[in-house]
């Protein structure tokens, strides 16, 4: 596959020269630019002119139609339905196995976040030849999938993990309800004491959430909640204060959102110093899993810039809404100029994955028929 030859000339290039393309593939250039152009016809990759080199990207329908391909030999997917989630930094698909056992499909895609986020990073980036927000999105995936697979090992409700691949996660699908679409609980007392227990033994075992509230947790039909979304989790830092920011934001955006939602506040909840005496420490159980540490501090560095910038965007909600008008206009130019000045990207805008649903079920199809 040549689109996966692209995959592997992005490694050490942002934008692949097409000899490179064609020197990986052992084609001529006249095959090879044939090729590569009815890939970009359907989107799998995009054809950069450079005022030194013509070269190929691999975009993230690419990305997805790699992932899709390697599910698809390992029996993980069988079909993709329908959107369930979309956020700023994934996708969300209900798929099913040739058992018609239902899973889902979660796409980290970093970088469609703003375009001032972008920008904000762009020193950092240029700085890693091999960096890429299609890289940064597949160690997101790793991580979120580590995490999950240690904390399920661990007792904790989470969603069983089933596959991961670049940039993509398939756990099990939950007959439940996110949160935030509760309207009301039979025992908001007895709720908010179980996600209070929840951040506190997660602190025992020297993890922080970071980002616990009622968007990432869902309550089963018998009142269980079940944590989701682990890409920023954190494991032990340095400074003990910053632990302590973290856990405090944790535990008041529960609090905050009982008191909108539930009319429910209580006198008691969790103290970092009072209640989170560590006993365990999953950091030898998580580099087990396959995400080590060189890995976790590389995208902590960007994650923590990025977090920095959601702070700032929320200070300044005007702007923010600007700055994504002008990210939608830009992205694509934005992202090449990162890396290769004065370049010009070709691009087919009906098959866009920015202006268009991606078209998964189509890309599995054309998976099975290679």
């Amino acid at each position: 596959m040549i689109n996966v030859k692209v995959e592997m000339g992005s490694k050490n290039h942002e934008v692949v020269p097409t000899s490179l393309i064609a020197q990986i593939s052992r084609l001529r250039a006249g095959g090879i630019e044939k090729i590569l152009g009815s890939l970009a016809k359907r989107n799998l990759v995009s054809r950069v002119r450079n005022v030194k080199y013509d070269g190929y990207r691999l975009t993230y329908g690419g990305y997805d139609y790699l992932a899709l391909k390697t599910f698809s030999k390992r029996g993980t997917i069988y079909s993709v339905g329908n959107q369930i989630g979309v956020g700023k930094e994934s996708d969300i698909y209900v798929v099913s196995d040739e058992h018609g056992n239902q899973r889902v499909l979660k796409l980290h895609r970093l970088g469609r976040i703003s375009f001032r986020t972008i920008k904000s990073n762009r020193d950092y980036l240029r700085n890693r030849k091999s960096a890429s927000w299609m890289y940064m999105s597949r160690l997101s995936a790793m991580k979120e999938y580590a995490f999950m697979k240690v904390l399920k090992e661990n007792g904790f409700n989470v969603p069983t993990p089933i596959d991961q691949n670049r940039h993509c996660i398939v756990m099990e699908y939950l007959d439940a309800f996110p949160l935030r679409s509760v309207d009301e609980v039979l025992d908001p007392g007895k709720l908010y004491s179980d996600l209070m227990n929840l951040i506190v033994k997660l602190a025992r075992y020297g993890l922080i959430h970071g980002d616990f509230n009622e968007f990432n947790l869902m309550i089963k039909k018998n009142g269980n909640p079940i944590l989701i979304d682990f890409p920023q989790m954190v494991l032990d830092f340095p400074c003990e204060r910053r632990m302590v920011v973290y856990f405090d934001r944790d535990v008041e955006c529960i609090r905050d959102f009982f008191r909108r939602r539930y009319r429910y506040e209580s006198m008691l909840y969790p103290k970092f110093q009072l209640d989170t005496n560590k006993e365990f420490d999953l950091d030898v159980q998580v580099a087990a899993s396959g995400f080590n540490k060189k890995q976790f501090e590389e995208y902590e560095k960007i994650r923590g810039e990025i977090e920095s910038q959601k702070d700032d965007e929320n200070e300044d909600s005007e702007d923010s809404e600007s700055d994504d008008e002008d990210y939608e206009e830009s992205e694509e130019s934005e992202v090449s100029e990162e890396y290769e000045e004065d370049s010009e990207e070709e691009s087919h805008p009906e098959s866009d994955p920015e202006s268009q649903p991606h078209e998964l079920t189509k890309q599995l199809e054309e998976v099975k028929l290679e």
